[in-house]
């Protein structure tokens, strides 16, 4: 594979955005999970789903958009569900909770209607459900290599305070600190983060990589910058294993990456018990 990535441009792109992806992913997705907001990458990806459908339709019903790129629309789609789930989230404040179903319903059903339009599914559409080693174009990657520094930066410059609104966010909001604002610039840089990565992963399984390898770190982790460490790591061990899986077996890579990552997690869960058992098992000898 790696004479293959050195010869074909296509691998190149792919394995270069597989492996940002692969960090910006779950370095977001901690504070996704901590923050109990897993289901909002999966509302956002079936808006962004909204976005590409739209795109493709567009593309085939005026000439002059044939060579626009869905990650565009797709984008735009993503970062407006984000802030319509925030603003859903304002108006129903003892029930915040309705604003992602809300969402994902909308974005489901504008999906299907697009794609009835854009005469059903077709390679292009597949592609993006699922992932595609193919269909990543150097394009994709500068867009994912400008939204992965953006999310670095975002980050840099509000780290502390996304720690605080992440464990206590009324102590935050007491203590001054602008959370609504904070809240949306995340949610936004999140919905970036979903569209960036639909063509290696797919946008039906983007939230997995959220997901999955900080599920896998919070099993080892002692503390919160050692679980981004983790999950970080466990995010690009799955990209890896997953894209050259999908080389060799002809499979979307969207598919083996989640799947790495199924098997990486129940890994982890098995050492962690042996681990527990062995420990308990050693304590109870040197009592006796």
């Amino acid at each position: 594979m790696i004479e293959a990535i050195l010869n074909y441009e296509f691998l190149q792109n792919a394995f270069f955005s597989g492996l940002v992806i692969g960090v910006i992913a779950p370095l977001l997705g901690v504070f996704i999970v901590v923050r109990r907001l897993s289901l909002i990458a999966d509302a956002l990806s079936h808006v962004t789903l909204a976005g590409i459908a739209g795109s493709l339709y567009l593309s085939q019903s005026f000439a002059a958009l044939a060579l626009l790129n869905p990650i565009y629309l797709g984008i735009i789609a993503s970062v407006s569900g984000s802030i319509l789930i925030e603003r859903l989230r304002r108006l129903y404040k003892h029930y915040e909770e309705l604003a992602i179903p809300i969402i994902m319903s909308g974005g489901i059903g504008v999906s299907a209607i697009l794609i009835s339009l854009a005469s059903g599914f077709n390679t292009d559409l597949m592609s993006y459900l699922f992932g595609s080693v193919s269909a990543v174009s150097r394009q994709d990657l500068y867009v994912v290599l400008a939204i992965a520094v953006v999310v670095v930066l975002f980050l840099v410059l509000f780290f502390k305070e996304l720690f605080v609104l992440s464990f206590d966010e009324e102590y935050a909001k007491a203590s001054g600190l602008p959370a609504k604002w904070i809240h949306l610039l995340f949610m936004i840089v999140v919905a970036l983060v979903i569209a960036a990565s639909m063509r290696i992963v797919g946008i039906l399984l983007v939230s997995s990589l959220m997901t999955l390898p900080v599920a896998a770190a919070m099993r080892l982790a002692r503390g919160f910058k050692e679980a981004i460490i983790l999950a970080i790591v466990f995010g690009e061990l799955a990209v890896v294993i997953g894209l050259i899986s999908a080389f060799y077996l002809n499979l979307a890579p969207g598919g083996t990456i989640v799947v790495t990552s199924i098997l990486i997690l129940l890994l982890v869960i098995l050492i962690k018990k042996l681990v527990l058992k062995f420990t308990i098992k050693s304590e109870g000898e040197e009592i006796l």
